[in-house]
């Protein structure tokens, strides 16, 4: 099982980045965050949750004892909820305001959104790889 968390952060790492280059490609053209933000920063969340549920239960069914294991649970959490939260603020103007009268003037998403996402995409990488760190030091 030890296997499968190193897999599961490899592919987090790769996706990770790639959602990040994507992210500075778009601000890079001067383009708004599209649909293609939308399902990079969705397949980042699915193998962050997947990484998450199976981390949280090995904690905390599964026996493994970690020196650490609140800050362990905090980054479990952060990690799968930054991004979410980035690609709200980067589409934040893109959207048709809720509530929002017929004709009613809504601004664009900017082109900054990109690199909101970006950011989102490091930080959560450092957070996996800080994980990573504390998942190994328990485990030795």
């Amino acid at each position: 099982m030890r296997g499968v968390i190193g897999l599961l952060v490899i592919a987090s790492c790769i996706v990770l980045v790639a959602l990040a280059v994507l992210g500075l490609a778009t601000t890079i053209l001067n383009r708004p965050p599209g649909r293609q933000h939308r399902y990079g920063v969705a397949v980042c969340e699915l193998v962050l949750v997947v990484q998450a549920a199976v981390a949280a239960f090995r904690v905390l069914v599964g026996g493994v004892t970690l020196p650490e294991q609140s800050t362990f649970l905090i980054y479990l959490v952060v990690s799968v909820a930054v991004l979410p939260i980035a690609l709200q603020f980067a589409t934040a103007g893109s959207d048709q305001a809720i509530g929002a009268e017929a004709g009613e003037h809504t601004e664009p998403a900017s082109r900054w959104g990109g690199a909101v996402i970006a950011v989102g995409a490091i930080g959560t990488l450092v957070a996996v790889l800080r994980l990573q760190g504390l998942w190994a030091a328990g485990s030795v």
